[in-house]
């Protein structure tokens, strides 16, 4: 399949417009909460440590306070069907309609769900059918599954799916490739890029390299060189924006063959400097 040429426009509107921002479920969501717009879309982690417990205690207050919440069922930190069935229907009663099912970062499962396949699978088993369901996407691959693995799990998972939120990543230029490839493969579902919020630098590139984004942690360094990257640094006073990023797919915003559904925003519970940042994208 052969993507078209990005019409000369500029899509950084469109992006910017809706976001979607991820929090974690930690004691400063409330506060991080109020910082975002009226009714915003609010991705809800799973926490290693607090379980998913906070997971939906958060979705219900976000739904209960006018926000969209949109929590992460991890695989890996579900029982067994009688916990997904709890679960799953506390956010039914919470009137969540979209939800994200991840594989989960804990090394070894709590109970009987291995993979975000084995979950999706189970959910649809037990009747449940929200509105929207998101799967993760990973441009820059996986740091324990190879190209193919990831290749197979993506085709089992898709027919679950309606959209795919892709893994934290610079490079826009990757990106695009990844979707490209995503679409030779006949995956066409919508794809919400996921971008890094605003924050210092040192902090974002120490959290790029936990979660295994070295290809983009390079990238950020080599763009314009490593003394560009010290100006850069320096120049905006230690803090990283994605306006190269966003610009860098502000051109595929609108076109149908990439179906890029929005940006999502990894906030890292610093969503302030974020959103006065889109805002004053917007403004111009």
């Amino acid at each position: 399949m052969s993507l078209t040429t990005p019409k000369p426009a500029d899509g950084a509107s469109t992006l910017l417009s809706d976001p979607r921002y991820e929090l974690m479920p930690f004691d400063s969501f409330d506060g991080q909460m109020e910082r975002l717009p009226e009714g915003a879309e609010i991705a809800i982690t799973a926490s290693p440590q607090l379980g998913l417990d906070a997971t939906v205690e958060w979705s219900e207050r976000a739904a209960d306070r006018g926000y969209t919440p949109v929590p992460h069922v991890a695989a890996r930190y579900v029982r067994d069907n009688d916990h997904l069935d709890e679960v799953a229907g506390r956010l039914v009663d919470a009137g969540v309609t979209d939800i994200f099912v991840p594989g989960g970062d804990r090394e070894d499962p709590i109970g009987e769900f291995e993979s975000a396949h084995d979950l999706l699978v189970a959910l649809d088993d037990l009747g449940y059918a929200f509105d929207e369901v998101g799967i993760t996407g990973y441009p820059e691959g996986h740091a324990f599954l190879d190209d193919r693995e990831l290749a197979d799990a993506m085709e089992k998972k898709a027919p679950y799916a309606t959209y795919i939120t892709t893994q934290l990543c610079y490079d826009p230029a990757a990106i695009r490739e990844w979707i490209k490839r995503l679409r030779d493969r006949g995956i066409d579902l919508p794809v919400e890029v996921g971008v890094p919020g605003v924050m210092k630098y040192q902090k974002l590139l120490n959290i790029s390299q936990k979660v295994g984004v070295g290809d983009s942690v390079r990238f950020l360094r080599k763009t314009s060189g490593i003394l560009g990257f010290v100006r850069q640094l320096v120049g905006s006073r230690g803090k990283y924006t994605p306006d190269d990023l966003v610009d860098g797919l502000a051109p595929y915003a609108d076109d149908p063959e990439y179906a890029i559904r929005g940006l999502h925003v990894y906030t890292f519970n610093q969503a302030a400097d974020t959103e006065s940042w889109r805002r004053s994208r917007l403004d111009g």
